[in-house]
């Protein structure tokens, strides 16, 4: 079966990320589910390479259709951004769940998709991760990049914004 967000050619970048931060990642994700959680990756690109060496969550916005859509909070990209810098990094991607879905892009997803960052997605049900994969955007088209283990690094840190979707499905 073919998606027509995603282009057959693989994307020629790697994304490098500690399993520390790969764990971190699909934890928020299953935290969040049934609802789309969403965030920023942080670190270095260069010719064919992304290292991520900081994760950072996001509020989602979308109240109404939490389930199936995010919007990051510019408040927090602005936070983790400024962070970064400080640090001498840069935001280098996003990141954000699929509840009850494949970890590939929807059409939404590539309406709001920049070209030059990484897109990583993680699959999840309420049993818990389910599948993990970044795309980069060439066009009209995402293709796949090959997510590789990253050795842990003093560095390597996640940041985390309450989600206050969480907070009213509990209540």
């Amino acid at each position: 079966m073919t998606c027509p967000t995603i282009a057959p050619q693989p994307a020629g970048t790697d994304l490098h990320l500690a399993a520390e931060l790969r764990h971190e990642l699909a934890a928020w994700a299953e935290l969040g589910h049934p609802h789309e959680t969403c965030g920023l990756l942080v670190g270095r690109a260069g010719e064919g390479r992304v290292e991520v060496v900081r994760v950072a969550q996001a509020k989602n916005l979308n109240r109404e259709r939490a389930s199936d859509r995010y919007e990051l909070d510019p408040a927090d990209f602005l936070a983790a951004d400024r962070a970064a810098r400080a640090d001498g990094l840069e935001i280098v991607g996003f990141w954000h769940s699929h509840p009850d879905c494949p970890a590939r892009p929807s059409t939404r997803d590539l309406e709001a998709a920049w070209e030059g960052y990484s897109y990583l997605i993680v699959g999840v049900t309420a049993a818990g991760e389910t599948d993990f994969h970044s795309w980069r955007l060439y066009g009209d088209r995402f293709r796949e990049e090959k997510v590789l283990p990253e050795q842990a690094r003093p560095t390597a840190a996640a940041l985390r914004f309450e989600n206050p979707l969480k907070e009213e499905r509990a209540s």
